[in-house]
Protein backbone atom coordinates (compact mmCIF):
# COMPACT_ATOMS: atom_id res chain seq x y z
CA UNK A 1 0.00 0.00 0.00
CA UNK A 2 1.31 3.01 -1.08
CA UNK A 3 1.46 6.62 1.46
CA UNK A 4 -1.09 7.90 -1.04
CA UNK A 5 -3.63 5.09 -0.46
CA UNK A 6 -2.73 4.84 3.25
CA UNK A 7 -4.17 8.43 3.40
CA UNK A 8 -6.85 8.15 1.35
CA UNK A 9 -7.86 5.35 3.82
CA UNK A 10 -7.15 7.50 6.56
CA UNK A 11 -9.48 10.24 5.09
CA UNK A 12 -12.18 7.28 4.19
CA UNK A 13 -11.85 5.31 7.67
CA UNK A 14 -12.68 9.35 9.83
CA UNK A 15 -16.09 9.67 8.58
CA UNK A 16 -17.23 6.63 9.95
CA UNK A 17 -16.40 8.00 13.62
CA UNK A 18 -19.12 10.45 14.56
CA UNK A 19 -16.87 11.09 17.94
CA UNK A 20 -14.05 12.51 16.32
CA UNK A 21 -15.98 15.29 14.49
CA UNK A 22 -15.59 17.39 17.72
CA UNK A 23 -13.57 19.76 19.34
CA UNK A 24 -12.64 19.45 22.87
CA UNK A 25 -11.88 23.67 24.50
CA UNK A 26 -11.79 24.80 21.34
CA UNK A 27 -9.78 22.73 19.19
CA UNK A 28 -10.66 19.70 16.61
CA UNK A 29 -10.48 16.42 19.10
CA UNK A 30 -7.04 14.47 18.76
CA UNK A 31 -7.68 10.99 19.87
CA UNK A 32 -4.23 9.33 20.61
CA UNK A 33 -5.87 7.16 23.82
CA UNK A 34 -6.33 4.10 21.42
CA UNK A 35 -4.26 1.61 23.84
CA UNK A 36 -7.02 2.31 26.41
CA UNK A 37 -9.79 2.01 24.27
CA UNK A 38 -10.74 2.94 20.75
CA UNK A 39 -13.37 4.99 19.62
CA UNK A 40 -16.31 3.24 17.65
CA UNK A 41 -18.00 3.32 14.15
CA UNK A 42 -20.88 4.20 12.93
CA UNK A 43 -21.92 0.57 12.28
CA UNK A 44 -21.15 -0.47 15.74
CA UNK A 45 -23.13 2.41 17.18
CA UNK A 46 -26.25 1.38 14.45
CA UNK A 47 -26.07 -2.87 15.62
CA UNK A 48 -26.54 -1.97 19.07
CA UNK A 49 -29.19 0.49 18.35
CA UNK A 50 -31.37 -1.67 15.86
CA UNK A 51 -31.15 -4.99 18.44
CA UNK A 52 -33.02 -2.52 21.02
CA UNK A 53 -35.01 -1.09 18.57
CA UNK A 54 -36.42 -4.40 16.33
CA UNK A 55 -34.96 -7.39 17.90
CA UNK A 56 -34.88 -7.06 22.15
CA UNK A 57 -35.54 -10.30 23.61
CA UNK A 58 -34.00 -12.53 25.52
CA UNK A 59 -31.13 -15.29 23.34
CA UNK A 60 -31.87 -19.38 23.30
CA UNK A 61 -34.75 -20.07 24.95
CA UNK A 62 -37.57 -18.48 23.56
CA UNK A 63 -39.57 -20.06 20.33
CA UNK A 64 -40.97 -16.55 19.66
CA UNK A 65 -39.57 -14.28 16.34
CA UNK A 66 -37.98 -11.68 18.27
CA UNK A 67 -35.91 -14.19 20.52
CA UNK A 68 -35.28 -15.97 17.08
CA UNK A 69 -33.86 -12.96 15.35
CA UNK A 70 -31.68 -11.97 18.71
CA UNK A 71 -30.29 -15.65 18.87
CA UNK A 72 -29.45 -15.70 15.73
CA UNK A 73 -27.17 -12.29 15.64
CA UNK A 74 -26.00 -13.26 19.28
CA UNK A 75 -24.30 -16.63 17.59
CA UNK A 76 -24.06 -14.83 14.14
CA UNK A 77 -21.38 -12.83 15.93
CA UNK A 78 -19.76 -15.38 17.36
CA UNK A 79 -18.68 -17.07 14.01
CA UNK A 80 -17.73 -13.96 12.95
CA UNK A 81 -15.43 -13.59 16.06
CA UNK A 82 -13.83 -17.63 15.38
CA UNK A 83 -13.34 -16.59 11.61
CA UNK A 84 -11.39 -13.18 12.82
CA UNK A 85 -8.95 -15.13 14.88
CA UNK A 86 -8.99 -18.46 12.95
CA UNK A 87 -10.43 -20.76 15.29
CA UNK A 88 -11.20 -23.57 14.69
CA UNK A 89 -14.56 -24.16 15.50
CA UNK A 90 -17.31 -21.73 16.74
CA UNK A 91 -17.44 -23.38 19.96
CA UNK A 92 -14.18 -22.39 21.12
CA UNK A 93 -14.81 -18.46 21.01
CA UNK A 94 -16.46 -17.60 24.69
CA UNK A 95 -18.19 -14.16 25.10
CA UNK A 96 -16.95 -12.58 28.68
CA UNK A 97 -17.28 -8.47 29.86
CA UNK A 98 -13.77 -8.26 29.14
CA UNK A 99 -10.44 -9.47 28.48
CA UNK A 100 -9.95 -9.16 32.47
CA UNK A 101 -13.18 -11.55 33.06
CA UNK A 102 -11.44 -14.06 30.39
CA UNK A 103 -8.54 -14.25 32.42
CA UNK A 104 -10.02 -15.18 35.68
CA UNK A 105 -12.38 -17.87 33.64
CA UNK A 106 -9.18 -19.37 33.06
CA UNK A 107 -7.41 -18.85 36.39
CA UNK A 108 -10.59 -20.45 37.87
CA UNK A 109 -11.92 -23.02 36.38
CA UNK A 110 -8.37 -24.43 34.76
CA UNK A 111 -5.97 -23.44 37.26
CA UNK A 112 -7.97 -24.14 40.39
CA UNK A 113 -8.24 -28.02 39.38
CA UNK A 114 -4.79 -28.27 37.90
CA UNK A 115 -2.22 -26.43 40.04
CA UNK A 116 -0.91 -27.70 43.50
CA UNK A 117 2.23 -26.46 45.65
CA UNK A 118 5.30 -26.05 43.82
CA UNK A 119 3.98 -25.98 40.37
CA UNK A 120 5.28 -22.84 38.14
CA UNK A 121 3.46 -20.03 36.50
CA UNK A 122 6.15 -18.05 34.20
CA UNK A 123 4.38 -14.51 33.52
CA UNK A 124 6.57 -11.38 32.51
CA UNK A 125 7.44 -8.24 34.03
CA UNK A 126 5.69 -6.01 31.13
CA UNK A 127 2.35 -7.71 32.02
CA UNK A 128 -1.15 -5.78 32.80
CA UNK A 129 -2.51 -6.15 36.10
CA UNK A 130 -5.03 -8.36 34.37
CA UNK A 131 -2.68 -10.72 33.34
CA UNK A 132 -0.78 -10.55 36.66
CA UNK A 133 -3.24 -10.25 39.30
CA UNK A 134 -5.47 -13.36 38.84
CA UNK A 135 -2.79 -15.50 38.87
CA UNK A 136 -1.01 -14.03 41.82
CA UNK A 137 -4.54 -14.76 43.88
CA UNK A 138 -4.15 -18.53 42.27
CA UNK A 139 -1.07 -18.81 43.50
CA UNK A 140 -2.22 -18.03 46.76
CA UNK A 141 -4.59 -20.61 46.68
CA UNK A 142 -2.95 -23.34 45.54
CA UNK A 143 0.65 -22.92 46.37
CA UNK A 144 1.83 -22.23 43.02
CA UNK A 145 4.94 -20.49 42.54
CA UNK A 146 4.75 -17.20 39.92
CA UNK A 147 7.99 -16.68 37.74
CA UNK A 148 9.04 -13.43 35.86
CA UNK A 149 10.64 -13.06 32.18
CA UNK A 150 13.01 -9.94 32.53
CA UNK A 151 13.42 -7.76 29.54
CA UNK A 152 15.97 -7.03 27.46
CA UNK A 153 18.62 -4.38 27.18
CA UNK A 154 16.23 -2.86 23.94
CA UNK A 155 13.28 -3.72 26.56
CA UNK A 156 11.80 -6.55 24.54
CA UNK A 157 10.84 -10.22 25.80
CA UNK A 158 14.24 -12.26 26.92
CA UNK A 159 13.40 -15.33 25.43
CA UNK A 160 16.49 -16.77 26.23
CA UNK A 161 16.03 -15.88 30.07
CA UNK A 162 12.54 -16.84 29.45
CA UNK A 163 14.07 -20.47 28.17
CA UNK A 164 16.10 -20.46 31.48
CA UNK A 165 12.68 -20.38 33.50
CA UNK A 166 11.34 -23.24 31.89
CA UNK A 167 11.39 -26.90 33.60
CA UNK A 168 9.20 -29.97 34.21
CA UNK A 169 7.44 -27.45 37.55
CA UNK A 170 6.38 -25.36 34.47
CA UNK A 171 2.39 -25.98 33.99
CA UNK A 172 1.64 -22.14 32.64
CA UNK A 173 3.02 -19.51 30.62
CA UNK A 174 0.47 -16.08 30.28
CA UNK A 175 2.18 -13.33 28.49
CA UNK A 176 0.91 -10.36 26.63
CA UNK A 177 1.54 -10.22 23.01
CA UNK A 178 1.65 -6.77 22.20
CA UNK A 179 3.08 -4.79 25.47
CA UNK A 180 0.51 -1.49 26.02
CA UNK A 181 3.49 0.22 27.67
CA UNK A 182 6.67 -0.61 25.92
CA UNK A 183 4.84 -1.17 22.62
CA UNK A 184 7.21 -4.72 22.02
CA UNK A 185 6.05 -7.54 20.04
CA UNK A 186 6.66 -11.07 21.53
CA UNK A 187 7.63 -13.62 19.74
CA UNK A 188 4.75 -15.63 20.12
CA UNK A 189 4.88 -18.57 18.26
CA UNK A 190 7.83 -19.46 19.49
CA UNK A 191 6.95 -18.96 23.15
CA UNK A 192 4.14 -21.18 23.01
CA UNK A 193 6.10 -23.73 20.97
CA UNK A 194 8.52 -23.46 23.97
CA UNK A 195 5.93 -24.08 26.80
CA UNK A 196 4.48 -27.00 25.19
CA UNK A 197 7.27 -28.61 24.91
CA UNK A 198 7.36 -29.16 28.42
CA UNK A 199 3.85 -29.79 28.86
CA UNK A 200 2.80 -26.17 29.47
CA UNK A 201 -0.39 -24.79 29.05
CA UNK A 202 -0.07 -20.88 27.05
CA UNK A 203 -2.58 -18.12 27.26
CA UNK A 204 -1.79 -14.76 25.00
CA UNK A 205 -3.47 -11.40 26.02
CA UNK A 206 -3.97 -10.36 23.04
CA UNK A 207 -5.39 -6.66 23.59
CA UNK A 208 -3.01 -5.02 21.94
CA UNK A 209 -2.68 -7.14 18.92
CA UNK A 210 -6.00 -8.31 18.06
CA UNK A 211 -7.13 -4.90 17.40
CA UNK A 212 -3.98 -3.94 14.99
CA UNK A 213 -2.66 -7.06 13.12
CA UNK A 214 -4.07 -10.60 11.97
CA UNK A 215 -3.84 -12.87 14.50
CA UNK A 216 -4.34 -16.46 14.25
CA UNK A 217 -4.86 -18.39 16.93
CA UNK A 218 -3.67 -21.68 15.21
CA UNK A 219 -0.76 -20.50 13.90
CA UNK A 220 0.25 -19.63 17.59
CA UNK A 221 -0.84 -22.90 18.57
CA UNK A 222 -1.80 -21.29 22.02
CA UNK A 223 -4.72 -22.74 24.24
CA UNK A 224 -5.65 -19.91 25.24
CA UNK A 225 -6.59 -16.25 24.41
CA UNK A 226 -8.13 -13.85 25.41
CA UNK A 227 -9.39 -10.04 24.05
CA UNK A 228 -11.22 -6.96 24.96
CA UNK A 229 -14.14 -5.27 22.45
CA UNK A 230 -13.61 -1.88 23.70
CA UNK A 231 -10.10 -1.87 22.12
CA UNK A 232 -11.36 -3.38 18.39
CA UNK A 233 -14.21 -0.91 17.77
CA UNK A 234 -16.95 -2.75 19.43
CA UNK A 235 -18.77 -1.75 22.79
CA UNK A 236 -17.50 -1.83 26.86
CA UNK A 237 -18.85 -4.80 28.42
CA UNK A 238 -17.95 -7.19 25.57
CA UNK A 239 -14.73 -9.55 25.45
CA UNK A 240 -13.83 -12.94 24.37
CA UNK A 241 -11.87 -16.18 25.66
CA UNK A 242 -10.47 -18.34 22.47
CA UNK A 243 -9.55 -22.24 24.15
CA UNK A 244 -8.93 -25.24 22.08
CA UNK A 245 -12.02 -27.60 22.56
CA UNK A 246 -10.13 -30.08 24.30
CA UNK A 247 -9.17 -27.50 26.97
CA UNK A 248 -11.98 -25.74 27.44
CA UNK A 249 -14.00 -29.80 28.14
CA UNK A 250 -12.42 -30.47 30.56
CA UNK A 251 -13.10 -27.22 32.61
CA UNK A 252 -15.33 -26.96 35.07
CA UNK A 253 -18.32 -24.30 34.59
CA UNK A 254 -16.42 -21.04 36.15
CA UNK A 255 -20.21 -19.43 36.98
CA UNK A 256 -23.14 -21.34 37.92
CA UNK A 257 -26.94 -19.67 36.61
CA UNK A 258 -29.46 -19.75 33.95
CA UNK A 259 -27.97 -20.65 30.35
CA UNK A 260 -25.01 -22.51 31.43
CA UNK A 261 -26.86 -25.94 32.16
CA UNK A 262 -28.47 -29.27 29.97
CA UNK A 263 -30.60 -30.27 33.37
CA UNK A 264 -31.56 -29.19 36.90
CA UNK A 265 -32.39 -31.07 39.78
CA UNK A 266 -32.81 -29.96 43.47
CA UNK A 267 -29.94 -31.66 44.65
CA UNK A 268 -27.48 -31.62 41.14
CA UNK A 269 -27.71 -30.43 38.00
CA UNK A 270 -25.70 -31.26 34.18
CA UNK A 271 -24.01 -28.96 31.97
CA UNK A 272 -24.39 -27.31 28.72
CA UNK A 273 -21.99 -28.03 26.34
CA UNK A 274 -19.37 -25.41 24.96
CA UNK A 275 -19.24 -22.59 24.61
CA UNK A 276 -22.39 -21.87 26.86
CA UNK A 277 -20.95 -23.63 29.48
CA UNK A 278 -19.26 -20.47 30.75
CA UNK A 279 -21.86 -18.09 29.93
CA UNK A 280 -24.43 -18.55 32.80
CA UNK A 281 -27.00 -15.59 33.03
CA UNK A 282 -28.05 -13.50 30.64
CA UNK A 283 -25.53 -12.20 28.28
CA UNK A 284 -24.66 -8.99 26.95
CA UNK A 285 -26.48 -9.80 23.65
CA UNK A 286 -26.72 -6.23 22.26
CA UNK A 287 -22.68 -5.84 22.80
CA UNK A 288 -21.86 -9.33 21.39
CA UNK A 289 -23.71 -8.45 18.21
CA UNK A 290 -21.93 -4.99 17.74
CA UNK A 291 -18.51 -6.97 18.78
CA UNK A 292 -19.38 -9.23 15.48
CA UNK A 293 -20.32 -5.76 13.65
CA UNK A 294 -17.02 -4.30 14.61
CA UNK A 295 -15.32 -7.56 13.67
CA UNK A 296 -17.38 -6.92 10.25
CA UNK A 297 -16.05 -3.63 9.92
CA UNK A 298 -12.35 -4.01 10.54
CA UNK A 299 -12.79 -7.08 7.99
CA UNK A 300 -14.07 -4.61 5.18
CA UNK A 301 -10.86 -2.34 5.97
CA UNK A 302 -8.63 -6.04 6.18
CA UNK A 303 -6.08 -6.26 8.92
CA UNK A 304 -3.01 -6.04 6.74
CA UNK A 305 -4.17 -3.17 5.56
CA UNK A 306 -4.70 -1.06 9.29
CA UNK A 307 -1.53 -3.01 10.34
CA UNK A 308 0.54 -1.40 7.14
CA UNK A 309 -0.39 1.76 7.79
CA UNK A 310 -0.20 1.71 11.31
CA UNK A 311 3.20 0.95 10.74
CA UNK A 312 3.96 3.94 8.09
CA UNK A 313 1.98 6.27 11.24
CA UNK A 314 4.23 4.76 13.52
CA UNK A 315 7.43 5.40 12.06
CA UNK A 316 6.66 9.26 11.43
CA UNK A 317 5.43 9.50 15.11
CA UNK A 318 9.02 8.39 16.12
CA UNK A 319 10.75 10.24 13.77
CA UNK A 320 9.37 13.32 15.32
CA UNK A 321 9.66 12.19 19.07
CA UNK A 322 13.63 10.88 18.70
CA UNK A 323 15.15 14.71 18.14
CA UNK A 324 13.24 16.15 21.50
CA UNK A 325 16.18 15.56 24.00
CA UNK A 326 13.99 16.42 27.11
CA UNK A 327 12.14 12.85 25.87
CA UNK A 328 12.92 8.98 27.76
CA UNK A 329 11.48 6.69 25.29
CA UNK A 330 10.41 2.89 26.65
CA UNK A 331 10.72 0.15 24.59
CA UNK A 332 12.34 -0.89 20.92
CA UNK A 333 12.58 1.99 18.11
CA UNK A 334 10.35 0.61 15.18
CA UNK A 335 12.59 0.08 11.76
CA UNK A 336 12.62 2.64 9.13
CA UNK A 337 9.03 1.28 8.00
CA UNK A 338 7.70 1.94 11.70
CA UNK A 339 7.80 -2.01 12.12
CA UNK A 340 8.46 -4.36 14.72
CA UNK A 341 6.67 -2.49 17.38
CA UNK A 342 2.97 -1.12 18.18
CA UNK A 343 2.07 2.40 17.04
CA UNK A 344 2.24 3.68 20.64
CA UNK A 345 4.91 5.79 22.31
CA UNK A 346 5.21 5.69 26.73
CA UNK A 347 7.64 8.56 27.58
CA UNK A 348 9.12 10.81 30.60
CA UNK A 349 9.81 14.41 29.78
CA UNK A 350 12.45 15.16 32.08
CA UNK A 351 10.89 16.22 35.51
CA UNK A 352 7.42 16.93 33.68
CA UNK A 353 5.01 14.65 35.19
CA UNK A 354 2.93 12.88 32.86
CA UNK A 355 -0.33 14.50 34.42
CA UNK A 356 0.66 17.49 33.86
CA UNK A 357 1.86 17.25 29.91
CA UNK A 358 -1.63 15.33 29.50
CA UNK A 359 -3.24 18.20 31.26
CA UNK A 360 -2.02 20.69 28.76
CA UNK A 361 -2.22 18.51 25.75
CA UNK A 362 -5.88 17.97 26.42
CA UNK A 363 -6.24 21.83 26.31
CA UNK A 364 -5.45 21.61 22.79
CA UNK A 365 -7.65 19.10 21.98
CA UNK A 366 -5.27 15.88 22.28
CA UNK A 367 -6.33 12.89 23.91
CA UNK A 368 -3.38 11.06 25.49
CA UNK A 369 -3.01 8.76 28.61
CA UNK A 370 -0.58 9.41 32.04
CA UNK A 371 -0.24 7.03 34.76
CA UNK A 372 1.04 3.60 35.12
CA UNK A 373 -0.74 2.44 32.32
CA UNK A 374 -2.05 -1.02 34.38
CA UNK A 375 1.70 -2.10 34.79
CA UNK A 376 2.87 -0.72 37.94
CA UNK A 377 5.62 -3.52 38.83
CA UNK A 378 7.01 -2.45 34.80
CA UNK A 379 7.20 1.35 35.87
CA UNK A 380 8.83 -0.06 38.73
CA UNK A 381 10.96 -1.73 37.38
CA UNK A 382 12.34 0.62 34.65
CA UNK A 383 12.53 3.57 37.26
CA UNK A 384 9.59 5.29 36.24
CA UNK A 385 6.16 6.25 38.73
CA UNK A 386 4.47 7.04 35.67
CA UNK A 387 4.57 8.16 31.82
CA UNK A 388 2.91 9.48 28.93
CA UNK A 389 1.52 7.57 26.34
CA UNK A 390 0.36 8.30 22.72
CA UNK A 391 -1.22 5.28 21.06
CA UNK A 392 -2.40 5.69 17.57
CA UNK A 393 -5.44 3.51 15.30
CA UNK A 394 -6.07 3.74 11.53
CA UNK A 395 -8.47 6.78 11.82
CA UNK A 396 -5.56 8.74 12.77
CA UNK A 397 -3.31 11.23 10.76
CA UNK A 398 0.00 12.29 10.21
CA UNK A 399 -1.69 16.12 10.72
CA UNK A 400 -2.46 14.77 14.06
CA UNK A 401 0.62 13.73 15.13
CA UNK A 402 2.33 17.14 13.73
CA UNK A 403 -0.56 18.86 16.20
CA UNK A 404 0.31 16.56 18.93
CA UNK A 405 4.28 17.05 18.37
CA UNK A 406 4.21 21.58 18.13
CA UNK A 407 2.42 21.16 21.98
CA UNK A 408 4.19 18.77 23.41
CA UNK A 409 7.16 20.72 22.89
CA UNK A 410 5.16 23.97 23.47
CA UNK A 411 4.37 22.06 26.97
CA UNK A 412 7.81 20.59 27.81
CA UNK A 413 9.28 24.56 27.05
CA UNK A 414 6.37 26.27 29.52
CA UNK A 415 7.64 23.50 32.28
CA UNK A 416 10.79 24.21 31.61
CA UNK A 417 10.73 27.89 32.19
CA UNK A 418 8.69 27.95 34.92
CA UNK A 419 10.75 25.30 36.65
CA UNK A 420 14.06 25.24 34.91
Amino acid sequence: MTLAQERTLAAKVRADFPILHQEIHGKPLIYFDNAASSQKPRAVIEALQYYYEHDNANVHRGVHTLSSRATDAYEGARDKVAAFVNAASRNEIVYTRNASEAINLVAYAWGSTNLTPGDEIILSVMEHHSNLIPWQMLAARTGAVLKFVELTDTQEFDLEHFKSLLSDKTKLVSVVHVSNTLGCINPVEEITALAHQYGARVLIDACQSVPHMPVDVQTIDCDWLVASGHKMCAPTGIGFLYGKLDVLRSMPPFLGGGEMIADVFLDHSTYADLPHKFEAGTPAIAEAIALGAAVDYLGSIGMDAIHAYEAELNAYLWQQLLPISELRLLGPKPDANGEGRAALASFTAGTVHPHDLSTILDQAGIAIRAGHHCTQPLHRHLGAQSTARASLYFYNTREEIDTFIVTLKEAIDFFGNIFG
